[in-house]
């Protein structure tokens, strides 16, 4: 009881740059050594050839879409258990975790059946060429069987991370991040399974990943009870779940179209331009998820805090974690962009063409990513208060309603290039657009904080 009551106590009423770094600094440890594990499947494909770099990156999409059907439900939940937790309502959060939890497994199995059964016209479609093709079956096949735990663990994370168990998330996450890194050079290397070594690695770790969480349950560690008999699919708890769910899981589809369509736009460019995607893709999506990594923690603190009507606090909650995140993402995108070349050079030692395509795209997403945690906070932000449509629309803006119509039209104004800038040119109008939603949410946060001291 005691520790569920430091929790408490940390989400309502510990300094905010006590309970961010608290809460914020281990999950991004944890979401930066994920991240290090997805780059290290490229890392040591790369030493196979270009195709087999083809597949990987032709893969990453689909694998984005399962994760999603965790965030459906786990983030969904998240939201919904902070605002509980921050009115004391433990009964209902006890029945939201359940559900989620449960949920999440029942889909993700039917999605990833489907997926299985569909596997080729999925992979032609999301721009696997013929001398690719080969490889993507055999990497993606296993990787997405096995992906059934990738989706309990991203529920569990969210659910965790929610009620202040911030450094259970980071453990196992990086549990499974070291030991991917680790198995990775043994599987495709030593033991000689090439593509498929790398998926077979990732399925060992997601399932240690799983087990440390089903440990953590059974330990009675955490708030929630987990109770298949607390599942209750009430009109209350699924909307709740899913007006938040349901914007989430379309932000990750529109990831997986966005990295999609440029594949499918490189691919016209040559095998080396798709190649040189997948390095991009994993390097900024590193940069992505220690941003998301870090807001896992500003957003129970956030939903706690609107819950608990405490705005003052919320104000200062927002304000930091803007401060924090922007700071990184100067600091991220600044030496992705200057060192460009020599971090593309690490995925292949011949292709010269790969290299500087990969260069210039990564110098350019670099020097755009410097705006990512503004934008993201607030996204985060409007979700966790309840405010699907507001958050539906910003999460949609960076990847969905502002990407598509670029990664449309530059290409054929522009070739190559119009590839190369799509992401940085949307990610520039989503800045713009998050400034006009904050303004209006500041306007109508003052007069309750003006009646919160009254």
């Amino acid at each position: 009881m005691n520790e569920q009551k430091k929790k408490m106590e940390l989400l309502g009423s510990a300094p905010i740059s006590k309970a961010l770094l608290a809460m914020g600094v281990p999950t991004m440890i944890g979401m930066l050594v994920n991240a290090l594990y997805n780059l290290a499947d490229t890392y040591f494909v790369g030493g196979l050839g270009t195709d087999q770099m083809g597949a990987v990156t032709v893969a990453f999409p689909l694998g984005q879409v399962i994760v999603g059907l965790g965030l459906l439900f786990g983030n969904g939940a998240a939201a919904y258990l902070s605002r509980l937790l921050g009115r004391g309502d433990h009964e209902t959060a006890d029945k939201a975790a359940s559900t989620a939890i449960y949920c999440s497994i029942v889909v993700g199995a039917i999605v990833i059946l489907g997926s299985i059964i569909f596997l080729n016209p999925i992979l032609k479609g999301i721009g696997a060429i013929n001398s690719v093709m080969p490889y993507a079956t055999a990497y993606t096949r296993i990787y997405i069987i096995f992906s059934i735990f990738n989706v309990f663990n991203v529920t569990m994370n969210n659910i965790v991370s929610s009620e202040g168990s911030a450094k259970t998330a980071m453990c196992a996450l990086m549990t499974g991040a070291i030991l991917n890194v680790l198995l990775d050079p043994l599987f495709i290397y030593v033991l000689d399974f090439g593509v498929a070594g790398a998926a077979i690695a990732t399925a060992i770790s997601q399932i240690v990943s799983t087990i440390i969480y089903i440990i953590y349950i059974l330990r009675k560690k955490s708030i929630f009870s987990f109770h298949i008999k607390e599942c209750c699919f009430s009109k209350e708890i699924m909307s709740e779940i899913l007006k938040i769910g349901i914007p989430t899981l379309l932000f990750q589809l529109l990831t997986s179209l966005s990295i999609s369509m440029i594949n499918d736009a490189a691919k016209e460019f040559g095998s080396s331009a798709l190649a040189a995607m997948g390095p991009v893709t994993k390097i900024m999506s590193m940069g992505t998820l220690i941003v998301f990594g870090f807001l896992k923690g500003f957003q129970p603190i956030a939903g706690f805090s609107y819950g608990a009507k405490k705005i003052d606090r919320l104000q200062e909650a927002i304000k930091t974690s803007i401060l924090w995140s922007t700071a990184f993402c100067v600091i991220f995108g600044l030496l992705a962009s200057v060192f460009s070349k020599e971090i593309m050079s690490m995925f292949t030692e011949e292709d010269w063409e790969m290299i500087a395509i990969g260069s210039a795209a990564l110098r350019a997403n670099g020097l755009s990513f410097i705006l990512f945690g503004f934008y993201t906070v607030y996204s985060f932000l409007f979700l966790v208060m309840g405010k699907a449509k507001e958050g539906c629309i910003l999460g949609a803006c960076r990847q969905g309603i502002c990407f598509v119509p670029v990664i449309l039209i530059l290409p054929v104004f522009w070739g190559l290039n119009g590839v190369l800038y799509a992401q940085p040119v949307a990610d520039v109008l989503t800045a713009a657009v998050t400034a006009l939603m904050a303004m209006r949410l500041h306007k109508e946060l003052h007069p309750a904080r003006t009646s919160s001291h009254e």
